[in-house]
């Protein structure tokens, strides 16, 4: 198994805008090869930020860095960054592969 996660710092007071976004993408997943599941999780706010991640389960690292040269994951992300003033910076990639389970 391989996750993929993307954290997102969210401007205070723009979470449920941020949530919008995510309810109406379309994410082109289904029936990419070896995509097996996803969520978009809400973390805590402190006085700068309120804190998401987004969190992609895959068969294998090589299934994610596919998908990642695919046309489902160009049209996926063609309207990113079209929010101005929700994100505060790029989000934070972070990648796990299970050494357990």
């Amino acid at each position: 198994m391989f996750v993929a996660m993307n954290r997102f710092k969210i401007t205070l007071g723009r979470e449920q805008d941020f949530i919008a976004i995510w309810k109406k993408r379309e994410s082109y997943l289904d029936g990419v090869p070896g995509f097996q599941d996803f969520h978009l999780l809400q973390g805590p706010s402190n006085e700068e930020f309120s804190l998401f991640a987004s969190h992609s389960v895959w068969e294998s690292r090589k299934a994610f860095e596919d998908w990642t040269h695919s046309e489902a994951f160009r049209k996926a992300h063609a309207g990113a960054g079209a929010a101005q003033g929700i994100y505060l910076g790029h989000p934070n990639l972070e990648l796990f592969e299970s050494v357990v389970g």
